[in-house]
């Protein structure tokens, strides 16, 4: 099939560098996203989210005439979709309604032999829900659920597996787990991929392609959460919990994860949840491992209020007490706060009303929301004004700077 002319929905971290990647090969990328601002940063080719070596790619692709931003929908040969799927209520149920706007906002404009690609990490069942809403719209063309083989519109699910500040490398080398509604989806969702995915293209079924990357980000979770309830187990054992891990993975066949202050990012802290959301009475270890998981940041919290007690019987008054909070992104050497334990760590002890709290945090120019009367500051000054030093995200800033006084909480073992 060839493809002339791709629509990419959703402009934000992976809609971006996929859009610019299919541009890089001269294909023309209309992408829409429904953010203005973010629109027109891209059409002056910019870029507003912070990914290595981005800006370039988008800049020369624009520049060039391949990628071109629009906030409506506009005709195209494939249409991928790449938008949120966060949580609806406090049961950590699946939200699919950015993938229903999407879905209707594509719908008036396709025709007869378009491929159609959900990204976005989603439910099992989710890519079926998304060619309902299109049929639903579109009851004049034919969708893979009627007809199979032989509808007019291919769908397919395609979800991406990169490492933020590597996306654009990881994007291009990377296997690609596709999954069609059917196997002529899957290989025209192949066809597409092969344009710049030098990995291996593996095709299956759409719900396995659905499950494989939540099992991916499972399996992940299930491990880190073993790492930090040891952390802990550590902390009442007064046991250093790196040397233990750097001791225990001497044995050939045993590889532990480092410990943080919970886990975060819209992948590996969300994707659990989908499983258990879809089989809740089975998914006994994943549920436990998320709980463990998202109870850290209340420990590390605690572990605040030890410091701050040891301060006062110093003599400190409350009024006078400074804590400095180094990082707020979710991983290392990134701008990215989607579900990030440091940020809600942050703004946990904002609330407290701890004394005065300051933050250090490269990868951003403005303080988050909720973080009101919280100023942002730089690395020297926290060091050398802060009474409690709270280590969350192992910036490559922090790593050849450590403070010389005041109370220490380290969770990431860097200092």
């Amino acid at each position: 099939m060839q493809f002339n002319t791709i629509s990419m929905i959703g402009l934000g971290y992976i809609g971006l560098p996929t859009a610019a990647v299919f541009a890089s090969r001269k294909i023309k990328v209309i992408g829409v996203d429904v953010n203005q601002k973010a629109v027109d940063t891209i059409n002056r080719g910019e870029i507003h989210i912070v990914e290595p070596d981005l800006d370039m790619v988008v800049h020369a692709a624009v520049k060039e005439g391949y990628l071109r931003a629009t906030t409506t929908p506009e005709p195209a040969d494939a249409f991928l979709i790449a938008v949120p799927t966060p949580f609806k209520g406090d049961n950590h149920d699946p939200d699919l309604s950015y993938i229903e706007s999407a879905a209707k906002a594509i719908a008036p404009v396709l025709k007869k032999g378009n491929l159609v690609i959900l990204e976005s990490t989603s439910p099992v069942g989710a890519t079926e829900q998304m060619a309902e809403w299109l049929a639903e719209a579109r009851p004049d063309i034919s969708f893979p659920q009627t007809l199979g083989e032989e509808s007019d519109i291919r769908v397919a699910h395609c979800p991406e597996r990169v490492l933020p500040g590597h996306v654009l490398r990881e994007l291009v080398q990377n296997d690609r787990i596709i999954g069609g509604m059917t196997p002529r989806c899957s290989e025209v969702a192949c066809e597409l991929y092969k344009t710049f995915v030098e990995g291996e293209c593996v095709t299956t079924n759409a719900r396995t392609a659905e499950m494989c990357k939540l099992t991916e980000n499972s399996f992940r979770d299930v491990n880190i959460a073993f790492a930090n309830e040891l952390s802990m187990i550590c902390d009442k054992l007064d046991i250093n919990v790196w040397e233990l891990i750097q001791l225990a993975n001497r044995h050939p066949r045993v590889n532990i994860l480092q410990p943080g202050p919970g886990v975060g990012g819209h992948c590996i802290a969300v994707d659990p949840w989908f499983i258990v959301s879809g089989a809740p009475d089975d998914a006994k270890l994943i549920r436990s491992a998320r709980n463990i998981n998202d109870a850290k940041p209340r420990w590390v919290l605690a572990k605040v209020e030890e410091a701050i007690e040891l301060v006062l019987k110093e003599g400190k008054s409350i009024d006078s007490l400074t804590i400095a909070c180094y990082g707020l992104a979710f991983k290392p050497d990134i701008d990215d706060l989607r579900e990030s334990p440091a940020l809600n760590i942050a703004k946990d002890i904002c609330k407290q009303n701890f004394g005065r709290l300051i933050i250090v945090e490269p990868n951003i120019s403005e303080t988050p929301q909720g973080l009101n009367g919280v100023k942002l500051v730089g690395l020297s000054e926290a060091l050398g004004k802060a009474d409690i030093h709270v280590m969350l995200v192992d910036h490559k800033e922090f790593k050849t700077n450590k403070p010389e006084q005041g109370f220490v909480i380290d969770t990431k073992g860097i200092w």
